[in-house]
């Protein structure tokens, strides 16, 4: 019985990228995965923000970059103001201060919008590693390895954490909308 397994792994490693998406969406706070993870170039390589300088977060609206490398705050700076963010961003020394202006109505459905995106692509995700585990209990019980009795029970529990799954998503979305409405 390794698919539950299975189907634990697949719905968690999916779960954790979900999480990470939205995290990645603005709120109507600021959040260090804005920025951490944007690649800069740096003596040749692209490495993320987050490998240059600490993120702090600073409220209400502020996200401040201090660099380890005083040569590469310009650096930062340049890649973060031709980002999409679309923020107001400042270096002081090595300090990178970025600036998040409010919300307008228009750019939070917009950010609504994309959420949903996000949790209609995981949920086609979701619905394939159900397929994919269901395919396998039918293969059981073709190869009279499981019973029918089995077989149905079987869907129903992999059913039964699919449909728990897609509650958690539905329920970080609340929160997100929330998020991006405060």
């Amino acid at each position: 019985m390794d698919w539950l397994k299975s189907l634990e792994l697949k719905t968690d490693a999916a779960l954790k990228y979900f999480k990470e998406q939205l995290t990645g969406i603005r709120g109507g706070r600021p959040n260090a995965k804005l920025v951490e993870d944007i690649s800069v170039e740096y003596f040749g390589q692209k490495l993320p923000l987050k490998q240059l300088g600490s993120i702090n977060v600073v409220l209400p609206r502020e996200i401040q970059i201090s660099v380890w490398d005083k040569n590469a705050a310009s650096l930062v700076l340049k890649t973060i103001e031709s980002s999409d963010l679309k923020v107001g961003v400042n270096l002081e020394g090595s300090l990178v201060r970025i600036n998040l202006p409010p919300l307008s109505s228009e750019r939070r459905q917009e950010l609504i919008k994309l959420a949903k995106r996000e949790v209609d692509k995981i949920k086609i995700e979701i619905r394939q590693i159900r397929d994919e585990i269901n395919k396998e209990i039918n293969v059981q019980f073709e190869n009279k390895q499981i019973s029918k009795d089995d077989k149905f029970k079987l869907k129903e529990k992999v059913q039964k954490h699919i449909d728990k799954i897609n509650e958690e998503i539905e329920s970080m979305l609340e929160n997100k909308i929330k998020d991006i409405l405060c």
